[in-house]
């Protein structure tokens, strides 16, 4: 099964963090591809600015053990779910976005990710890979969702490529860049009022 990964993150060396979570996900599963980065304003209490990115992954175990797995690499980044505020600062998220076709609504996990089609910081990487897949609720592809939300309101700019030192893509040609679509209306977003 193909799926979207989000990762974000705000505390720490974040892209040190993304590096480590794609290498330990390419050793168990298909990495196909990896958005570039974006920095995005925080959403919820006052804290930094994040670091977000998309994976492609394919992967052959139950989605449950997948997010145990991710949730694994979280602690290992120094996440404690425990102990942190909700939408509060964080060394590493990586969230289940979307599979195609697939909902899954349970305890522990909702697919797509409940909130996907309201944060430009989780659909503008997720279209640099899937940009016509069809949100599964939603019945719209995510580029259509992405071109919906106010980019004034959820600032982003690009922040550089994903660091994949050592990681090999198992998908000619699937490493993105920012395409000039998802470039353009990110400029329109008030990239000036971010911190570096």
């Amino acid at each position: 099964m193909r799926l979207l990964l989000g990762l974000g993150g705000n505390l720490g060396d974040v892209a040190a963090s993304f590096a480590t979570t794609a290498a330990a996900l390419a050793r168990e599963h298909r990495l196909l591809a990896a958005s570039g980065l974006w920095r995005s304003a925080p959403v919820g209490p006052t804290q930094p600015a994040y670091l977000n990115a998309a994976l492609l992954v394919e992967v052959g175990i139950p989605l449950s053990d997948l997010l145990a797995a991710c949730h694994e690499l979280e602690a290992a980044a120094g996440r404690d779910r425990a102990c942190e505020l909700r939408w509060g600062p964080r060394t590493l998220d990586i969230d289940l976005l979307v599979a195609p076709g697939l909902v899954v609504e349970s305890p522990a996990l909702s697919l797509p990710h409940p909130r996907l089609a309201e944060r430009r910081f989780a659909l503008l990487p997720a279209c640099e890979l899937a940009p016509d897949w069809i949100h599964p609720r939603l019945h719209r592809p995510l580029r259509e969702l992405l071109a919906a939300l106010d980019a004034l309101a959820q600032p982003c700019r690009p922040a550089g490529p994903f660091p994949l030192p050592g990681v090999r893509l198992k998908a000619q040609g699937s490493r993105s860049s920012h395409p000039p679509s998802t470039q353009t209306s990110l400029e329109k977003g008030g990239a000036g009022e971010l911190e570096p």
